[in-house]
């Protein structure tokens, strides 16, 4: 069972992990600091504890510590138990959720050890919102997709934000960066994935007849500029959704949910 440690001073250098959530240049989750992965929430933390970003530390009330007993069993880490007035004090904010984890972030992943073993990945480029992030990588686990590859100008994935909208998945779908960029689609191919552009071009293929082959690489781009031509010349082919007229696109996690559903169906 993870010890409890009682915090009563906000001020304790036993919680320093966790202070200054909210500050743009302090908070250690912000690669260029500390670079630690925060979890929040208890089924985030769950997630957490059976992940390869295994804690250092937990912070939370005494409630959620309740909670997570069954899953701190045999854990070897502090859970630092404070009321919530204290908990605010040290994070810089009220967390209705009760409990953070936190964790050193491993060695990146290479997507040359991910791609082997995957049939379905989403590749995304100039995605840079963090909800967006944290949407894709739970559509991606709930709709099978079994990787993500992150080409040019995306946003961090371990951003509090991105694991908490992820509900914790982004700690389980492994994810990898493509470089350089474009260029590096052509791994793709030496693994002999199909490469799908998603666009709303009207000359496009619809999405759900694109779908075959044994590998499957469907590429996102941001809201509002989408995939770049130099990029969308470097796929197989352009799909689009098709939509109602007067609407040319949906958001990109929605998009994306929606194209490993049409991939779940062609299987």
């Amino acid at each position: 069972m993870a010890q409890v440690i009682d915090i009563d001073d906000p001020t304790d250098p036993a919680v320093a992990d966790f202070r200054d959530l909210n500050s743009a240049d302090r908070r250690p989750d912000l690669p260029g600091g500390k670079g630690l992965v925060i979890a929040e929430g208890v089924v985030v933390v769950q997630r957490m504890l059976v992940s390869r970003f295994p804690p250092f530390a937990l912070l939370g009330v005494g409630r959620r510590h309740e909670q997570l007993a069954e899953d701190l069993v045999g854990a070897d880490i502090p859970y630092y138990r404070a009321s919530a007035d204290v908990m605010a004090e040290i994070v810089g904010f009220h967390l209705n959720r009760g409990v953070l984890a936190a964790a050193h972030r491993p060695p990146e992943l290479l997507p040359e050890e991910i791609l082997p073993a995957a049939r379905t990945v989403a590749v995304l480029e100039g995605v840079n919102d963090h909800e967006n992030i944290g949407s894709i990588f739970r559509n991606a686990a709930g709709l099978g997709a079994d990787a993500v590859l992150f080409g040019d100008r995306c946003s961090d994935p371990l951003y509090r934000r991105a694991v908490r909208v992820s509900m914790g998945h982004v700690l389980r779908v492994p994810f990898a960066t493509l470089s350089p960029w474009p260029g590096g689609l052509e791994l793709l191919r030496e693994h002999r994935f199909r490469t799908i552009a998603l666009t709303p071009d009207p000359a496009a293929v619809k999405l759900a007849t694109a779908m075959s082959g044994d590998r499957v690489a469907l590429l996102l781009g941001a809201e509002g500029p989408g995939l770049t031509e130099e990029t969308m010349a470097a796929t197989d082919i352009r799909a689009r959704i098709p939509m109602r007229p007067g609407t040319d696109s949906l958001n990109v996690a929605t998009a994306a949910a929606m194209a490993f559903y049409e991939r779940v169906r062609a299987l």
